[in-house]
């Protein structure tokens, strides 16, 4: 693993600390994230609606916007139609919540992902038709959804796009598109999720009809929750939306939330972060929509039934386990197929295909793969008739979105962002896309790319370590894409004690002393540096510096990234 240092100014670390009376530990932080100017500082610090940005800057807002108000006053019927991840659950539970309380009559739809595939589907259509919505208002699909609102329009149905993919070149025919990422948008920020975006529509209504902000306020524990799980960068609108909503979500109402947490072992004595909702509370979300019935998560999003809201989470957390049964059997099938079939020492990227593996977990598992050997990693599930639904990963250095693009003769359709996308393909055509997309892997990435990479905040010594230091991280959050928890690295420490293996024999803790500062260190996933660690020579570790608890009692511990033999130059 390659270890990337900061490129830090010493002048403006010393500017910084006299500027902001912090020590050098702090300051180097703040240099690194460019949390110098103090306008900026102060807004970063301190999230606040006020930063949130009027929603009609957003292109088509106006016209979306009218339209929804002409149904809740005739009393015509709204169809929510959203997509089966933790993004497009919590966003069709924000816009039934949101529209219910502004009188609307709302039903709300989730495609089956084996049945009807991703994005907008003729079934859900014509289920809005049987509920007698005149107006189709889709979360998080639907932004190349060219066919499907012809057919919407067809039998007399309007339909309001809310997306955040990046649209082809070739826009639907909807009523109103709202995506921030429409090259003719003027909104301000363009990482919003897709509950981002009927977020901010619901903003628009609130607005409009002269409503209490209070409402919006009251659906960021939602936001959060889609927010958080969908990857988007941690900046702007949506640090705003997380902020709010974990401490929204904390004392939440939703006896749905309430039950989820509960059955998740969230403890909410402690401060909520995204990394308790990305690992413990957004897979239940999600093993609905993998193996099952993804309405469900809508259901237990929305309820006012606390009977109901335990069954339903008790239900989504058996399926979790299920989920990671055959998850694993997909994972392992992938490993095996990549280390007998595929040339790491040419191929830049790996791209599997097979039948009988689970539509339901191609995604994760082509995230397991992507870590596993630091490539572009795309996994595709074929069925009986030669149908595949796949999920790709990337790495910094090669954009899946353009990528799959050079790639497109052969493929039935395909969407996503940069780092994640999702396509559809016939058996038939595996082989001449997989050399495609290799060959554009090849001329995007190079020999670097693909060693792992991590990239240091800044150097730290173990008696920085303090309350006050752990207090600033604290407030650096909330952490994802675009601010991430800051990594340090720590140099010339002497291991004391006796190393211990923990776990499943992965796992390694120890302790290290520096000067006659001590610490904790725990490393997961890194026992084969056990070695190292008995040669009684110091070592430089690669970390994360985070708050531990056992038995009630908090202490400040290292979680190592990496570790290596402090060199002796």
């Amino acid at each position: 693993m390659r270890w990337i240092f900061p490129n830090l100014q010493s002048d403006q670390v010393r500017t910084t600390m006299e500027h902001y009376k912090v020590p050098e530990s702090i300051a180097k932080v703040m240099v690194s994230r460019k949390l110098t100017d103090l306008a900026q500082t102060k807004e970063f610090f301190s999230p606040s609606i006020s930063q949130l940005h009027n929603p009609f800057l957003m292109k088509g807002m106006e016209k979306a916007v009218n339209r929804i108000i002409r149904n809740i006053e005739s009393e015509t019927p709204i169809f929510i139609f959203g997509d089966y991840d933790v993004d497009g659950t919590t966003g069709a539970s924000i816009l039934y919540t949101g529209l219910s309380n502004l009188g609307a009559k709302v039903k709300t739809y989730i495609p089956n992902r084996e049945k009807e595939g991703y994005g907008v589907s003729e079934m859900g259509i014509d289920k809005a038709g049987k509920f007698s919505a005149d107006l189709f208002i889709t979360c998080d699909c639907g932004i190349n959804a060219i066919n499907r609102v012809n057919y919407a329009n067809e039998k007399g149905i309007d339909v309001i796009i809310t997306d955040h993919h990046i649209p082809g070149e070739i826009l639907p025919n909807a009523y109103s598109i709202l995506n921030p990422k429409q090259v003719d948008c003027d909104y301000p920020f363009k990482g919003l999720c897709g509950g981002g975006v009927a977020l901010k529509l619901l903003s628009g209504l609130v607005k409009k009809m002269g409503f209490s902000f209070d409402l919006i306020t009251d659906l960021m524990d939602l936001a959060a929750l889609g927010t958080s799980a969908d990857l988007v960068p941690m900046k702007d609108e949506n640090r705003v939306f997380v902020h709010i909503g974990l401490k929204t979500l904390r004392t939440t109402r939703r006896p749905g939330l309430r039950s989820l947490l509960k059955v998740a072992k969230v403890d909410l004595d402690r401060d909520l972060s995204v990394t308790q909702i990305v690992f413990h509370v957004a897979p239940r979300i999600n093993a609905a929509g993998r193996l099952g019935d993804a309405n469900r998560s809508v259901e237990l999003l929305t309820t006012t039934d606390t009977d109901i809201a335990n069954q339903l989470a008790q239900e989504l957390d058996q399926e979790n386990l299920s989920r990671r049964v055959i998850q694993q059997g997909v994972v392992d099938d992938a490993l095996f197929l990549v280390n007998s079939e595929v040339d790491l020492e040419k191929d830049k990227a790996i791209v599997l295909g097979s039948r009988g593996w689970h539509q339901g977990v191609v995604g994760i598992a082509a995230s397991k793969i992507k870590e596993e050997f630091n490539r572009p990693s795309i996994i595709i599930s074929f069925d009986e008739e030669g149908n595949g639904k796949g999920s790709a990963r990337s790495i910094k250095g090669l954009d899946l979105y353009n990528a799959l693009t050079a790639a497109s003769e052969h493929l039935e359709n395909y969407g996503g962002h940069a780092m994640a996308a999702g396509l559809a393909i016939h058996e038939s055509k595996l082989n001449d896309f997989r050399n495609a997309f290799l060959a554009y892997a090849d001329s995007a990435l190079n020999v670097n790319d693909l060693e792992p990479q991590l990239y240091l905040d800044a150097e730290i010594r173990l008696f920085d370590l303090n309350r006050r230091f752990m207090e600033f991280i604290k407030k650096l959050g909330p952490y994802g894409p675009g601010n991430m928890r800051p990594k340090f690295f720590v140099t010339n420490a002497n291991v004391i004690g006796n190393p211990k293996v923990i776990g499943n024999g992965d796992h390694i803790r120890f302790q290290v002393k520096q000067k006659q500062s001590v610490i904790d260190v725990v490393g997961f996933g890194l026992a084969h540096h056990y070695q190292n660690l008995i040669l009684g020579v110091p070592i430089d570790i690669a970390c994360i510096v985070e708050t531990n608890v056992w038995r009630g009692k908090e202490s400040i511990q290292l979680n190592a990234r990496d570790i290596r033999l402090s060199s002796t130059e």
